[in-house]
């Protein structure tokens, strides 16, 4: 079951230049390096420096697996130090997890009609 993580933050104002393109190779050698998909959601609404990262997952164990491969990695930590440090409002970030929901499962007509 596909599990969806969205991370929302905001981008301080003196260092948005910066921050876009740190967000975006971030971004990028996270969906060349690991085995999830990460897109970068831009305000249309709302704060306008706030912006999310989207990244889904095969399931919450592959996020476990993906999340240990990312911290063992001494250039994404690189990566991620600098966004965090220099170009984040500092406690801005909020993760939240969520997961598709099952489709409910069609009744088999056949063994209703067989019944009456």
């Amino acid at each position: 079951m596909s599990v969806f993580v969205y991370q929302t933050f905001e981008l301080k104002q003196d260092k948005f230049k910066e921050g876009i393109e740190n967000l975006q190779e971030m971004a990028k050698y996270r969906n060349e390096n690991y085995n999830h998909k990460v897109e970068i959601l831009t305000p249309i609404t709302g704060k306008d420096y706030t912006y999310v990262l989207f990244s889904t997952y095969e399931g919450l164990a592959e996020m476990e697996l993906q999340n240990k491969k990312m911290f063992d990695d001494e250039e994404y930590l690189k990566l991620i130090g600098d966004f965090f440090l220099e170009n984040i409002v500092q406690g801005s970030m909020h993760t939240q997890f969520y997961r598709r929901m099952s489709e409910k499962k069609k009744e088999n007509n056949d063994k209703d009609k067989k019944k009456e």
